[in-house]
């Protein structure tokens, strides 16, 4: 039988994660599997408890949203250790991604039964950032601003927060001139964003990649480029079924290594959580976490 360890961040999604968190237990401990739960007092706290519970031969859970999950599976990616998620957050993308459960029974059923699964994940290097890994997607211009706005919304929660903190990026940005660079080959453009995905998912089910996969050992990289402000708007609409891939304004290539650059202070943010300002280089980690599902 497994033996379980959750790590919860009590001060990202609260009570939400709690209860959620909750119902598996009891589902889990009726099973005869062990559990015990580590409560931390930050995302960098939260990922080293997993590295500990990992070494131990513990699978470990990531309690909350793509936040915590994106920090726990990074800290666990490349050793080896066992991965599985409560999915209890706002957006919950890379628990769509891999196509899990969203009910405590469906949950506890894939951590008692599932078959481990090899996934890419995603290494994130900076002036701030050496060597973090993420598992989502990498992300800069106006989705890493409005992502701020979302994560600062006390009023709001879930796809509300997103499409608020959208609406207030879009009304104040200038597109800027970026230069991708995607193994070794050059792509310059003026444009919103640049977003580098191994989720086909972001930004609370939008379908920013929709051919994206999470263990072919790329990164689909999604490019917007200047549009007329109506335009974006009805782009962003467009990204709940992915049918903005085929507007001209939008590229999509394929590569293994990612720097983006950009000529004037633009924000990346990386699964909801990391915050900071290019450039940045991103590289694709093949396989390197085993995840329940």
């Amino acid at each position: 039988m497994r033996q379980f360890t959750a790590v919860v961040n009590p001060t990202a999604g609260g009570a939400t994660s709690a209860a959620a968190l909750h119902q598996v237990a009891r589902l889990l401990r009726e099973a005869g599997a062990e559990l015990e739960t580590e409560y931390s007092r930050s995302l960098a706290h939260a990922r080293e408890l997993a590295r500990h519970a990992g070494e131990r031969g513990r699978v470990v859970l990531a309690v909350g949203g793509d936040g915590i999950t994106g920090s726990i599976g990074g800290a666990l990616s490349g050793t080896g250790a066992l991965f599985g998620m409560v999915p209890a957050g706002r957006g919950n993308d890379f628990a769509r991604a891999l196509g899990l459960p969203g009910d405590p029974d469906g949950v506890a059923r894939v951590l008692l039964q599932g078959t481990p699964r090899a996934v890419d994940t995603i290494e994130v290097t900076s002036s701030v950032h050496a060597g973090t890994v993420v598992l989502g997607s990498v992300y800069a211009g106006v989705d890493a601003l409005a992502n701020l706005h979302a994560n600062r919304s006390r009023m709001l929660r879930g796809s509300a927060s997103y499409y608020a903190g959208a609406l207030r990026a879009i009304s104040t940005w200038r597109p800027v001139r970026y230069r991708i660079t995607v193994d070794g080959r050059d792509h310059a453009y003026s444009g919103y964003t640049v977003v580098a995905a191994n989720s086909s998912y972001y930004g609370s089910a939008r379908r920013i990649a929709p051919e994206a996969r999470l263990d072919d050992g790329l990164l689909d990289v999604v490019m917007i480029r200047d549009a007329p402000r109506r335009l974006f708007f009805t782009l962003m609409k467009e990204l709940d079924t992915g049918a903005h891939v085929h507007r001209p304004q939008v590229q999509v290539v394929r590569g293994r290594e990612i720097r983006i650059e950009a000529d004037s202070d633009v924000p990346y943010g990386a699964d909801g959580e990391i915050e900071a300002a290019l450039p940045v280089t991103v590289r694709v980690l093949p396989g390197a976490l085993r995840v329940l599902c």
